[in-house]
């Protein structure tokens, strides 16, 4: 699906660069201003046998059990399910696609596959049948090697021990590279591995024939070091504009002693960086709701309107939604965090991955705009927000702020009393819990609109001011 290229926003962080010892992947799912996702539960066992892809038609015979699992699919099925994120009952988590580039010259010797597994189908092929996070790395790269892929491509996985990202870097080629523990890593539409330890089998994966294939047709730029990113990727000039000063700034807002002397658009940014302070979930929220705030780069900042609109920015319109994947809790209870719509103008409502269904308001978003959808009332408090912006913006900050509090001590509290419970009722309990929590969400962006209509009425261009004209 073309929409979705050129796309997204990526970060990954190691349980010892958290605060709190949780794993943490999320990303900014962004292809178009209007364009309505849902979340849901799908049973265990509720996948087909034959799975066929309405994008590129590939066939895949699928395992026989199928875990279940959270998911957040688009609202038509017409160009494919693109359910793009999830948590399954064995606790892996997975975020499908962070796109990107290859070069010329590798698709070339590999193109990219017209009828292979592309971004569309990732998550419903791989999410319910693995139990590892090891497991989703290795199952995504047969496939990807067998059938190939018709774009390139970054894959976030994640369990209670590790984190790992993939990339596809051409038709059917591909590498994997665990994040250390104390390390975070940002991505922004390039491919962003760098050197690749092929005697590392705990830190790295990879296609077994791609040293064959990349000494075989003399890509190696650096013979004698394995750069993936230097062979497979891409460093034009619109990745100085659009992403490499996205990279910058989460390097700035996490490590900035370190990157002080980055620039915005470097072409050689770190993969993998070490925070200066241990990361906390908001900071992972902040990454992916920011634009540059503290810059002359900002588009809703002081600089010059050429500076406001040099670079794309994190958070954007196209923004459909946001998440965050958190695993690695001390209570096990993983975390499935999502902002319907943009991430600087909504709220990460937390849902446990350990639950067998969602409100009827988040499976529902249809086009047009319906005022019974997650997403369109998350959107409806944006859009009028964005209408009167210097006078709006703190009556959202001051909703965002207390959704916020109200979030961690829902968590907290819910952790304290699940551990007395199993099964069944545990499920129940984080279900109800997370239901009751996100209802309370939209019926404070629903009050939100209302205020922010009620204001709106004064600034009519009709009205008149019976005193000053008198």
């Amino acid at each position: 699906m073309s929409q979705k290229l050129s796309a997204c926003t990526s970060i990954l962080i190691g349980k010892k660069a958290s605060r709190d010892g949780s794993i943490m992947i999320g990303r900014n799912e962004d292809a178009k201003a209007a364009w309505p996702k849902r979340l849901v539960v799908h049973a265990r066992g509720e996948m087909p046998s034959q799975f066929i892809s309405k994008d590129t038609k590939l066939e895949l015979t699928l395992p026989k059990i199928s875990a279940r699992y959270t998911a957040t699919p688009e609202w038509t099925d017409k160009y494919g399910l693109f359910e793009e994120a999830g948590i399954n009952e064995y606790g892996v988590a997975m975020s499908a696609t962070e796109s990107a580039y290859s070069n010329d010259l590798v698709l070339g010797y590999d193109p990219l596959v017209k009828e292979g597994l592309n971004e569309e189908a990732m998550v419903t092929v791989v999410l319910p049948y693995v139990k590892t996070a090891r497991e989703g790395v290795q199952r995504l790269g047969q496939l990807v090697a067998k059938y190939g892929t018709g774009e390139t491509n970054g894959i976030l996985f994640a369990d209670d021990d590790e984190a790992w990202y993939l990339e596809t870097g051409a038709g059917h080629y591909w590498v994997a590279q665990r994040i250390p523990d104390d390390c975070y890593a940002v991505v922004a539409n390039q491919l962003a591995i760098q050197e690749i330890d092929f005697n590392d089998p705990d830190n790295f994966m990879y296609h077994p024939g791609i040293q064959e294939f990349v000494e075989k047709n003399h890509l190696n730029p650096h013979p004698g070091t394995f750069n993936f990113r230097q062979i497979f990727g891409t460093a034009d000039r619109s990745d100085a504009v659009y992403s490499e000063p996205r990279v910058w700034y989460g390097h700035q807002m996490f490590s900035p002693k370190v990157a002080q002397n980055e620039q915005p658009e470097d072409t050689e940014l770190p993969f993998l960086m070490k925070p200066e302070r241990q990361l906390s979930i908001f900071d992972a929220q902040a990454y992916l709701g920011s634009h540059y705030e503290g810059t002359p780069f900002d588009p809703i900042g002081t600089g010059s309107e050429e500076e406001k609109h040099r670079y794309r920015p994190i958070s954007l319109a196209k923004t459909q939604e946001a998440h965050i994947l958190q695993t690695s809790r001390a209570s096990k209870n993983s975390i499935h965090w999502i902002a319907m719509g943009v991430a600087n103008e909504s709220t990460f409502v937390p849902f446990f991955s350990n639950i067998n269904d969602t409100p009827a308001p988040y499976k529902r978003g249809k086009l047009p705009a319906q005022l019974n959808s997650a997403y369109w009332i998350f959107k409806h408090a944006s859009v009028l927000v964005d209408s009167h912006l210097h006078d709006f913006l703190p009556m959202l900050r001051d909703v965002q702020k207390d959704c916020n509090a109200k979030a961690i001590a829902m968590i907290q509290a819910t952790d304290e009393k699940a551990a007395s419970l199993a099964g069944a009722k545990l499920t129940n309990y984080l279900t109800r819990q997370s239901e009751n929590f996100a209802t309370d969400v939209l019926n404070a962006y629903r009050q939100l609109s209302l205020e922010l209509i009620t204001k709106m009425t004064d600034y009519c261009p009709l009205n008149f001011n019976t005193d000053e004209n008198l």
